[in-house]
């Protein structure tokens, strides 16, 4: 693998596996490119949720907009610019506000391997 620069517009969205939400992923850099983490983008209409235990670890970076990120003993809101850690193991649930979100995120090992 080479040095390489991404934007949203490389990102080929498909709809979070496992949820009729309307939760769309799009990696980059995954393990099929031989790499070791998993590297893209989410985008999350309007007052949507998400509720997983984390199969990885997972950073996620808003981009746009603001999401909600709960635990059974921790709850955060973040918008652009802020980054939201979420170890593996964990169970969250994500929610989406009226106007939506954007984020980036990097995953250690390969959410889409580790859900399989």
């Amino acid at each position: 693998m080479t040095l390489q620069k991404f934007t949203i517009a490389d990102a080929a969205m498909e709809r979070t596996p496992g949820t009729e939400a309307e939760i769309y992923t799009g990696n980059l850099v995954d393990e099929r490119q031989g790499g070791p983490i998993t590297i893209g983008y989410g985008r999350y209409a309007p007052q949507q949720t998400l509720e997983e235990t984390m199969a990885v670890h997972d950073v996620m970076i808003v981009l746009a907009g603001r999401l909600s990120v709960s635990t059974p003993d921790v709850a955060v809101e973040a918008g652009p610019g802020e980054i939201v850690y979420m170890p593996k193991g964990e169970a969250v649930t994500i929610r989406s506000h009226e106007e939506g979100a954007t984020t980036a995120y990097v995953t250690y090992p390969h959410w889409r391997s580790a859900r399989e």
